[in-house]
């Protein structure tokens, strides 16, 4: 898979999840296999991404707006406006809005499989259409897979 032309999405054409906060930009479909990316509007107090990781992909995480938390194997940090974080393959993850205000984060993955229709099943269990149980049956399909994580668990929201 590759693609010799460019990829190109006004974002007036991008395609919004508003349950879930999502807008798509780019999938691997687009991009020859290189890359997928998206927003995620995180609002505080919202659950957001559970700990999880993926075996093949890298994923990037660039704040445009507002404070993540994030767990990152077994610490957790927090990223400001500006701020770039890389998770490689195999490394527990989390996030979520951190402080009083929304916050905004662009993500790309590398390496990734396609993840669009993850978003879509993720937009419907926010709207209640399907069990949230039905995101971890797609585990493989997604390269999302879950995981437990006792300092995620045991943290203390800022909010």
């Amino acid at each position: 898979m590759s693609t010799t032309k460019p990829v190109l999405v006004r974002a007036a054409e991008a395609e919004v999840l508003p349950a879930a906060g999502v807008t798509l930009f780019a999938d691997v479909t687009d991009t020859g296999g290189h890359l997928t990316s998206h927003r995620s509007l995180l609002r505080p107090g919202k659950d957001s991404a559970p700990p999880h990781q993926h075996k093949e992909a890298s994923e990037l995480f660039f704040v445009l707006t507002g404070s993540l938390r994030v767990l990152l194997g077994d610490d957790l940090i927090t990223l400001a406006k500006g701020d770039v974080l890389v998770v490689p393959p195999n490394t527990p993850h989390a996030f979520e809005a951190a402080g009083d205000e929304d916050t905004e984060v662009f993500f790309v993955l590398t390496h990734a499989k396609p993840r669009f229709d993850y978003y879509r099943l993720l937009e419907r269990v926010y709207r209640g259409e399907t069990a949230a149980s039905d995101l971890a049956k797609t585990s493989n399909l997604y390269d999302n897979h879950y995981i437990e994580s006792p300092t995620w668990n045991g943290r203390v929201s800022g909010r």
